[in-house]
């Protein structure tokens, strides 16, 4: 009889922890524009806070049904041969735009890699201020 596996089809979310939740929302925001979906208002009440107290003085932002989320927890710097993440790759539709976004990283002051060629992809490989390994890919 075959392995019975679990039958996930996509990742729900992922959350990053960071040091500095402004500076990264700073990042992330200039790099991606990524609509917020969660966070805790800087006038709520102690009922809200509490009712969001999951997000850890955080933010959750919605990739069109992926959440990526920042929690301000970290006191140190990302090193990817740790166990846990290498990095985080997003999927963009064509080298054309991978070319528009390495314009973009330079243009918000953003230091990448050039564009590579891995045979089945391009990618174009970048750090956010914590260093952790963030990638951006597009089909041949």
């Amino acid at each position: 009889m075959g392995r019975v596996g679990l039958s996930s089809t996509s990742i729900a979310h992922v959350r990053l922890t960071v040091t500095d939740i402004e500076r990264s929302r700073q990042f992330y925001e200039s790099v991606f524009g990524w609509p917020v979906l969660l966070e805790v208002p800087e006038n709520a009440d102690e009922a809200t806070r509490e009712q969001l107290a999951f997000l850890y003085g955080g933010v959750v932002y919605d990739l069109g049904g992926t959440l990526i989320g920042l929690r301000p927890v970290a006191n140190d710097r990302f090193f990817e041969d740790r166990a846990g993440l290498d990095h985080i790759a997003f999927r963009l539709g064509s080298l054309d735009e991978l070319e528009a976004a390495a314009a973009h990283l330079d243009e918000a002051g953003v230091t990448h890699e050039p564009i590579k060629d891995i045979g089945p992809s391009y990618i174009l490989e970048f750090r956010d201020p914590d260093n952790i390994a963030l990638e951006l890919t597009a089909p041949k």
